[in-house]
């Protein structure tokens, strides 16, 4: 991982996922994969959590076991089998805020979740030097160990000094567009950056014509307008027409990328 955001851009992002867990857990449900690569951006650089497949229904009081999730952002009893609530979610958010300011995760991936858990028992996740006293009480507060101490709901995320003049209304936090996500998306090697980490991402694919992908020859529209040209007096659904993938636009916006 490199590059990290300032503490400022920071601030906005953890509000906005701050008021995101808020809502999920009121409506009774875990999210269990928090984390940079299931949060998207909209155009104004504003937070969109996103990938539910690992989430839950999960009442206030109610009470987990599924060994799941992205191991570098489980939480200790995630990474134990349980049993776990919804405060396992705003550990991943500590860890997600702790990699955006540092660049880096405050334990490396272990192979499995048991090794992991052995490290993070062990780890004591002492803050950067160079983080503010305010934002170190925040981690220190979202990574305790110990689910019940842990900072674990909206009203006590609120009322941190990190957030100090800081509005939660959803609407005024996303009224002004977030200038750093603007100025990545305006960089002259974004385009190559996201074409590469998607030609990357498709390696295990063996085989695999990417070049298809990337710079197809034609987009559905067409090839189905020129068959439709071809086989005007004979069209049935049993048979396909030849369709090239089409060109899909890069996953340019992800709060990853601005980390590369």
């Amino acid at each position: 991982m490199i590059g990290q955001f300032t503490e400022d851009t920071v601030r906005v992002f953890a509000a906005e996922l701050g008021c995101g867990l808020d809502f999920l857990h009121n409506l009774g449900v875990i999210h269990r994969d928090v984390k940079m690569e299931n949060i998207l951006l909209t155009d104004n650089g504003h937070l969109r959590l996103a990938d539910f497949g690992l989430s839950r229904r999960l009442e206030r009081g109610g009470r987990a076991f599924t060994i799941c999730g992205t191991i570098q952002y489980m939480a200790p009893e995630v990474l134990s089998g349980g049993p776990y609530n919804h405060a396992a979610d705003w550990w991943s958010l500590g860890i997600l805020l702790f990699s955006l300011v540092t660049g880096k995760f405050p334990v490396p991936a272990e192979p499995d979740h048991c090794s992991m858990l052995r490290k993070v028992r062990a780890f004591p996740y002492e803050m950067p030097l160079n983080t503010s006293p305010p934002f170190a009480l925040l981690l220190t507060e979202l990574l305790c160990k110990t689910p019940a101490r842990r900072l674990r709901n909206l009203e006590r995320f609120k009322r941190q000094a990190f957030f100090h003049g800081t509005s939660f209304d959803h609407v005024l936090l996303q009224r002004k567009p977030v200038t750093v996500i603007l100025e990545l998306r305006e960089r002259p090697d974004r385009a190559a950056k996201a074409r590469r980490g998607f030609t990357l991402s498709l390696q295990p694919l063996r085989g695999f014509d990417y070049d298809a992908v990337l710079s197809p020859s034609a987009t559905p529209d067409t090839q189905i307008h020129a068959s439709t040209q071809t086989h005007t007096d004979v069209f049935s659904p049993s048979v396909p027409l030849p369709l090239q993938p089409a060109q899909e636009k890069l996953p340019e916006r992800c709060l990853c990328d601005g980390l590369r």
